[in-house]
């Protein structure tokens, strides 16, 4: 009977061990997590988790009995030490080894550390459930919360203890907020939305020197500015956790670099999820997005089992913010020129489009789920490398779905 073994039980992996058997695996599956919890998600830790003072559960993908009718193993809070290409092996922090005849690697990614923060009690970073746990029994009503990173976790979090009334400071190196992924007109919007709900941002301002008291922390900005807070979160991005890979001498290029069916430089070892880097659109890229994850997960499973097709879905992330959302589908790297959908309620899509007119992104701002359908829309039209006329874009009365190519 054939083992698979699956390192990292979060979205990938264990979306990966459940796609094995729906895909009819009917040998040996064993998912390895170093975290105590069975598999959960991490979008809500930063936002409804962060909105109880205590005893939320982490949102569980599927529970213990559901593991169990599959036949999947979950071992968790046993983290794997060791790849042994040779002899196709695994070995377990508890010393336990593990065969297998196919490896999925799904470890993810960990929060970029801030060296100035190392052993100081008040600073935080949020990354497992076990992180949100501790930082949300700290949000008390009337304390402040200093933010290093306006990114989508800052911003989120940032949210959220302001709903439970904090006072809410969000500091930002770079000249705006959200300034890897989100174009500057939705970045704006954010940013009004984050301070007319009384959460200060700054911007542009670089951290100087950062201490701890018994109280809480203290950070002085470039400009001499001194900020004093009851606690720090640290949301600086994160980087991939490709240590495990590299000790086993697999390719690593910005993550574990994988070809179009999410095979490692190991014919018998597979990536997907954070962790990996992976060819999209004619050039090498690398994602953090829950959406990804799940793709990748089902997709690495198929090919573990000897499917071909390449991985091509395109890119989608989201971003809840107060009662609004942020959507963005493709990349715009590729683009040299955007045009902008009004669809009323203060929503509005931007089409990025490449030198020849192809979509190539669509990124998308609005209450509740009012972008939702164009987004969708968006993301099968960059599906097809559909090249549709701006002024058609840029018309609410012209339905998206009647510019996608036939066939």
């Amino acid at each position: 009977m054939a083992d698979f073994v699956i390192i990292g039980a979060g979205q990938c992996g264990a979306r990966a061990a459940m796609a094995l058997r729906e895909q009819g695996f009917e040998g040996r599956i064993t998912l390895v997590g170093d975290e105590r919890h069975l598999p959960y998600e991490r979008p809500p830790l930063s936002k409804q988790h962060m909105l109880v003072s205590e005893g939320a559960l982490p949102p569980f993908i599927a529970d213990g009995a559901a593991f169990a009718e599959r036949g999947i193993t979950v071992v968790t809070n046993d983290a794997a030490a060791q790849i042994n290409r040779d002899s196709r092996t695994v070995r377990l922090a508890s010393g336990r080894t593990l065969p297998y005849d196919k490896l999925l690697l799904a470890t993810g990614a960990a929060p970029r550390r801030l060296p100035a923060t190392e052993g100081l009690e008040h600073v935080f970073y949020l990354r497992t459930h076990d992180d949100a746990a501790r930082l949300s029994g700290r949000l008390t009503p009337g304390s402040h919360l200093a933010i290093i990173g306006a990114g989508f976790i800052g911003l989120e979090l940032a949210a959220s203890a302001r709903k439970r009334g904090l006072e809410v400071t969000v500091i930002e190196a770079l000249p705006r907020i959200l300034m890897r992924a989100v174009p500057e007109a939705i970045a704006e919007k954010v940013q009004v939305l984050h301070e007319a709900n009384g959460i200060s941002i700054l911007r542009g301002f670089g951290i100087e020197r950062l201490t701890g008291s018994a109280d809480g922390v203290n950070l002085t900005l470039a400009d001499g500015t001194v900020v004093n807070a009851d606690m720090l979160v640290v949301g600086i991005g994160a980087q991939p956790r490709v240590e495990l890979a590299a000790q086993a001498g697999l390719t690593i290029e910005n993550g574990i670099a994988v070809d179009q069916s999410l095979q490692t430089s190991d014919p018998t070892i597979f990536a997907a999820g954070d962790c990996c880097s992976f060819p999209y659109d004619g050039r090498r890229i690398r994602l953090e997005a829950w959406r990804s994850a799940q793709d990748q997960g089902a997709h690495a499973a198929a090919s573990m089992l000897g499917d071909t097709r390449p991985y091509e879905a395109v890119p989608w992330f989201w971003s809840d913010q107060f009662d609004y959302t942020l959507q963005i589908a493709g990349l715009a790297d590729k683009a040299v020129s955007a045009v902008r959908r009004d669809i009323g309620d203060d929503a509005f899509i931007l089409f990025h489009l490449a030198e020849n007119g192809r979509l190539v992104s669509a990124s998308g701002w609005g209450p509740g789920n009012r972008i939702a359908k164009d987004i969708r829309l968006a993301e099968m039209l960059i599906a097809k490398h559909a090249t549709p006329d701006s002024s058609e874009l840029t018309s609410p009365s012209v339905n998206l779905k009647s510019l996608l190519p036939r066939g």
